[in-house]
């Protein structure tokens, strides 16, 4: 399970998901390092920001996932050497490439799982910032990367920070995962209050800058929930071993507790690209010119206990967690679709929550699901959701 050392080795890295708020900003890192390399860039329909950045870090080869796209970024990258595909199953073959030392699993939601899951098959480390993929298919996944004896790299700052934490425990037992979240932006909110946020307030994180999805998942708290269940598959612990505490200012990004009660912490400035580099420099901490944490600039570090009944998403994430088998995949679908409704404008932000519990009261329960159940699940989850989304007693409610 050992990565060549950065220090002589160039790291060529794919990335899964290069034109997400991830992809970009491993983009950045990429760029500001002598010893890493884009070898592969794989979109899902952003065809624009894909022949930019192909231009710029001159791949070895790009996909664009949406076929429909392939005529243009052909045309675009056709006086240049990068190879162009397109399509799914070109996404999953060129991750098995020899010249890929790692892979970083950006995408954004269910989509990224199956060519997690074929990176790790052909024996590839994994940079995973794609929580679904654990959400979904954690058991499966674990088991994998046991069969292939490959590193699976968290690049969350929440599980980067764990991640951390535990170098050098490897014999000390685990107390207790502690997982920090700012609260978003309606912490302080009644829950009349959240009735009435609109889109535009949702958008607004206090303190990170991400993309539409894991914003929204942010305000409802269900991005902590869903980084609960990702912390039980990644480390190995029961759910009564994770606690989410509220840190609104964002410096600690997760603490562990030991079985002789001391606690360590990672802290640094919220900034993604610092878990990036961790990951994809890993087992070395590489020199960055990134900015550092001031003490005397947060003179106050606060924690409040999360209020489920204002936010139910975390005792859902929890519950699902609990349940085990094929519900965590469907509470992530149901999540999704009632994301994007909401993004659509199709039902309110307090209602999410709503869709997502009366949607799992429907779901068939597997107890130890294959990857074919998992997709079936899925699939099935997405047109319960949206039933229920298209009623028109629930739309007015």
């Amino acid at each position: 399970m050992t990565l060549h050392s950065t220090s002589h080795h160039i790291r060529k890295i794919a990335i899964v998901g290069s034109t997400g708020s991830i992809g970009t900003q491993a983009l950045q890192v990429i760029r500001e390092s002598e010893n890493l390399q884009a070898e592969i860039l794989i979109a899902n329909n952003n065809v624009e920001l894909l022949i930019q950045q192909a231009l710029e870090f001159q791949p070895n080869a790009v996909v664009i996932v949406d076929k429909s796209k392939y005529p243009l970024l052909k045309e675009a990258l056709k006086n240049t050497d990068i190879k162009v595909f397109a399509g799914e199953d070109a996404a999953k073959q060129v991750v098995e490439w020899e010249s890929v030392d790692m892979v970083l699993a950006a995408a954004v939601g269910f989509a990224g799982l199956s060519t997690t899951i074929h990176a790790i098959h052909h024996k590839k480390p994994v940079a995973v910032a794609n929580k679904e993929s654990l959400v979904v298919a954690g058991e499966i996944i674990q088991q994998k990367i046991l069969e292939n004896k490959v590193p699976l790299l968290p690049v969350d700052s929440e599980h980067s920070a764990i991640f951390q934490c535990l170098q050098g425990e490897t014999h000390n037992s685990i107390e207790k995962i502690i997982l920090t979240a700012s609260g978003g932006p309606f912490r302080t909110l009644t829950a009349e209050q959240i009735k009435n946020v609109t889109l535009q307030q949702a958008l607004q994180h206090p303190n990170w800058k991400m993309g539409n999805k894991i914003t929204i998942d942010s305000a409802t708290l269900m991005n902590k929930g869903l980084e609960v269940i990702e912390a039980k598959w990644l480390f190995d612990v029961s759910p009564e071993q994770i606690e989410v505490i509220v840190h609104p200012q964002s410096i600690i990004h997760s603490m562990v507790q030991f079985s002789d009660g001391s606690i360590k912490a990672q802290m640094g400035l919220p900034d993604m690209k610092l878990p990036i580099h961790y990951a994809f420099h890993y087992p070395l901490r590489q020199p960055t010119r990134f900015e550092r944490f001031d003490f005397f600039k947060y003179p106050v570090l606060s924690f409040e206990k999360p209020d489920t009944s204002r936010f139910p998403c975390l005792a859902l994430a929890f519950e699902a967690l609990k349940q085990k088998g094929n519900i965590p995949c469907a509470l992530n679908a149901a999540n999704e679709k009632a994301v994007e409704a909401f993004l659509n404008h199709q039902i309110k932000f307090y209602q999410i929550p709503i869709v997502i519990e009366n949607t799992l009261k429907k779901i068939n329960y597997i107890a130890h699901p294959t990857l074919e159940q998992l997709f079936q699940t899925h699939f099935e989850t997405i047109q319960i959701a949206n039933s229920i989304i298209n009623e028109k007693t629930f739309q007015t409610s």
